[in-house]
């Protein structure tokens, strides 16, 4: 982005409760046909700062055709006045980005070139959305509809009957800070631009789009803008252009837009491999392309409300990282020459330090063959520009967020068996990040405290050190980003073993325990140290500095490579289930479980991140931190807790957990309602919870996934019954809480019996996660 004490087990049966689940009623009303994409609503997250779009897109598409109404990143559901329909948005982002090209059609004189000025009111009564196609009524009684393939994007505009049909398309304004931008109206049915973009937090890059534009008809008039200044008949400019229809007799319009991050001769050709077809039937194939991709997960069991935030959730999954190369496989690489993919899709847009802890396990469970060609596309970041992303935009770093989120992110894709083929390239591009730093000339930061890192065993919390980049400074965040190195590391250790690399491995893994160094006694927390070493900043762990996004009370618990060693730390198993309990507001969670998540967690909109001892569950730092619980021999908790943040996803516009960050807090949303979470991220540790609906089918791709099917059941699973009493894998007992991927790669059935209260299931010391050593 950029998102105790201890209870009887009789106590907690008695007084969970959860809005979640449907009643057995509910559930026998319940109906599997129709269509799934009925279920989504691609609304949820347009208000209160969850930055998701309405607009339309095919699963992981380069272009994002949605309306902009103002806000910094798109669209805000309680704003009424439509500025353009434009081409890239990117879902749950917390900076502008993108906008590219709004485009918005409009009747009369053409005598304004601000979008802000000529923008068309609308009401959200005549407004509509689902996945692959957005439609409004505007106040000027022109009907727009949008939908998208893959590299383009088509729009259908409906027009009163006039001469003066007109249709706008502004290069120089966008959601980020365009640098340069020209327009060239190539023949009466074709307009050109190019738009220079900067952006994301920061100026960052710059980059360049390149779009063409299509009409289904000639039009009859056309002009250009520089600035204010509109010129009849011109054919190039520098802002944007209109081009103008007579609706006397045929009212519609219909247009299609490619886009290319190579140059115009690739838009070109983007729109002659994916352009050429209808309105009706571009929106059908986009259709039927989101049905087969949501058809991997059925479920069944919950009320109508659950079901969809559920499948909106798995959309939203879908919607990133993005196709970032040409029809023919041509991309702009990270050194700024043009490259050709062969044998994979180049994928862009990388919000790493987000979707590592979920997304990025739920694609390679769901989408393996996109996920092992977005892996190679990571790996070939490095290959091209020298250097593995932080947080990459299209074909810059932006250097936005802080530690090493791409190690975790590239050691997902090594434990699930994506990288095979290319494990050597990903590891030596993998530990060149691990062992360095970026030099000077190039544009990322990388780990940036890698040096005193390495020789202290911390990074250095200094926090007005001048940047020496764009973006944000490791050493701004030395306590977190401390944590973060080891976490890196110790993911890092588990692939150099696996790849025979043993020397490497017990390096990284040493390294690994370096979280230790920010812990200080005197408080029990983790603390930042500043560049001596010495501990620095307030003790009150609430307001401590040197913490990314959060508090020492948000990050104590990310330490997933070794939670049994934050347990010694801290006291013992009783001193942490006491703090966790504490964290959580356990008690007032246990009387009123959906207050508890929304009055006491959620500490203000989605940007309040500092300043408090609860649980966050709007932001990434606590994401992993409900299932803690499952290494303190306390697992029912964390089905008191998950559900408890389960509810605060809901299906209207204010139904997102802070920014939505490419699909994270939505992948957190289905893997959490399945049951299945991967609670060490970068390695291949599932975490086991109760599902919220009876039975879940996933169908796997048997390439990757022997199994092609699990099957999660969770008979009578309600709010009164919901505590796990047993858990049987392809029939037989499994008394851990956790099951690694190996295990269910083959598997079959995962069924949980679940009763009123908990049980002594997973409260042994062996039933705990493992240590990564």
């Amino acid at each position: 982005m950029r998102g105790t004490r201890r209870t009887r087990l009789c106590l907690a049966g008695v007084m969970a409760a959860s809005a979640l689940i449907a009643t057995p009623a509910a559930r026998a009303a319940e109906r599997t046909d129709g269509h799934l994409t009925d279920l989504v609503n691609p609304f949820i997250g347009t208000q209160d700062e969850g930055n998701t779009f309405p607009g339309a897109a095919v699963p992981f598409g380069m272009v994002q055709l949605s309306p902009d109404t103002g806000h910094n990143t798109g669209y805000d559901y309680t704003q009424n006045r439509v500025r353009g329909f434009s081409l890239v948005h990117l879902s749950g982002v917390g900076c502008r980005i993108g906008g590219d090209l709004p485009v918005l059609p409009t009747t009369g004189a053409v005598t304004q070139t601000d979008y802000a000025k000529y923008a068309a009111g609308f009401r959200h009564a005549d407004e509509e959305a689902s996945p692959g196609y957005y439609r409004v009524g505007l106040d000027s009684g022109i009907r727009a509809e949008l939908t998208a393939t893959a590299r383009t994007g088509v729009q259908r505009y409906t027009f009163p009957a006039t001469g003066r049909a007109n249709v706008l398309l502004n290069a120089a304004q966008a959601l980020h800070r365009p640098g340069g931008s020209k327009v060239e109206i190539l023949d009466d049915r074709t307009v050109r631009t190019e738009i220079t973009g900067h952006g994301f937090c920061r100026d960052t890059g710059p980059y360049t789009v390149h779009t063409v534009t299509r009409f289904s008809r000639p039009f009859t008039a056309h002009g250009t803008w520089d600035g204010p200044k509109v010129t009849d008949g011109a054919r190039t400019g520098g802002g944007g252009a209109y081009v103008t229809f007579d609706t006397a007799r045929d009212r519609t319009v219909e247009a299609t837009t490619a886009l290319s991050y190579v140059d115009a001769a690739g838009a070109a050709a983007n729109l002659r491999a994916e352009g050429g077809r209808s309105f009706d039937a571009v929106r059908r194939l986009a259709r039927e392309e989101w049905e087969r991709r949501l058809g991997t997960v059925r479920v069944r069991g919950g009320a109508p409300t659950l079901r969809r935030t559920f499948y909106s959730s798995l959309y939203r999954s879908f919607l990133a990282p993005n196709v970032g190369g040409d029809a023919d496989g041509r991309y702009l690489g990270w050194d700024r020459r043009v490259h050709r993919a062969r044998g994979f899709t180049y994928y862009q847009n990388w919000s790493l330090w987000d979707t590592y802890r979920t997304q990025a396990q739920l694609l390679a469970l769901l989408a393996p063959r996109e996920a092992r060609d977005m892996a190679r596309s990571v790996v070939q970041v490095d290959e091209d520009g020298g250097w593995l992303p932080k947080w990459g935009y299209g074909p810059v770093e932006t250097n936005v967020m802080s530690g090493d989120p791409v190690t975790p992110f590239l050691t997902t894709a090594y434990q699930m068996g994506l990288l095979k083929g290319f494990e050597e390239r990903a590891y030596r591009a993998l530990r060149k990040n691990a062992d360095g730093v970026p030099p000077a000339g190039y544009p990322g930061i990388g780990r940036e405290a890698n040096a005193e890192y390495i020789a202290q065993g911390f990074a250095p919390y200094v926090w007005n050190r001048p940047l020496a980049k764009m973006g944000d400074s490791d050493y701004h965040h030395g306590a977190s980003v401390t944590l973060e190195y080891a976490l890196a590391d110790a993911v890092l250790a588990q692939m150099a073993r696996g790849l025979g690399h043993r020397a490497d491995a017990d390096r990284y893994a040493a390294r690994a325990r370096n979280y230790r160094t920010v812990f200080d006694p005197a408080t029990g927390f983790f603390r930042p140290r500043d560049a001596s070493g010495a501990f620095t900043g307030t003790s009150d762990p609430a307001r401590a500095p040197g913490f990314h996004e959060g508090t020492a009370w948000q990050y104590q618990w990310l330490v997933p490579h070794d939670l049994p060693g934050v347990v010694r730390l801290i006291g013992g198993s009783r001193a942490a289930n006491d703090r966790l309990d504490a964290f959580f507001a356990y008690d007032r969670l246990l009387a009123d479980p959906g207050r508890t998540a929304r009055e006491v967690w959620v500490h203000g909109d989605a940007y309040a991140y500092y300043n408090a001892d609860k649980y966050n569950p709007m932001n990434e730092p606590d994401l992993i931190a409900p299932y803690t619980y499952l290494s303190t021999g306390q697992p029912w908790k964390t089905t008191d807790v998950v559900h408890a943040a389960l509810t605060l996803f809901t299906d209207g516009p204010t139904g997102m957990t802070g920014n939505d960050d490419l699909g994270t807090m939505s992948a957190w949303n289905v893997l959490s309602s399945i049951g299945l979470f991967p609670i060490q991220p970068g390695y291949d540790t599932w975490g086991l919870s109760t599902p919220v609906f009876d039975r879940v089918d996933l169908a796997l791709d048997r390439r990757y996934w022997p199994g092609g099917r699990l099957t999660v059941t969770a008979p009578g699973t309600s709010a009164a019954a919901r505590y796990i009493q047993g858990v049987r894998t392809d029939g037989a007992p499994h008394a851990r809480t956790y099951l690694r991927t190996a295990a269910l790669r083959s598997l079959r059935t995962l069924a949980f019996t679940v009763g009123p209260r908990p049980s002594e299931w997973g409260t042994a010391s062996s039933a705990a996660p493992p240590v990564l050593r």
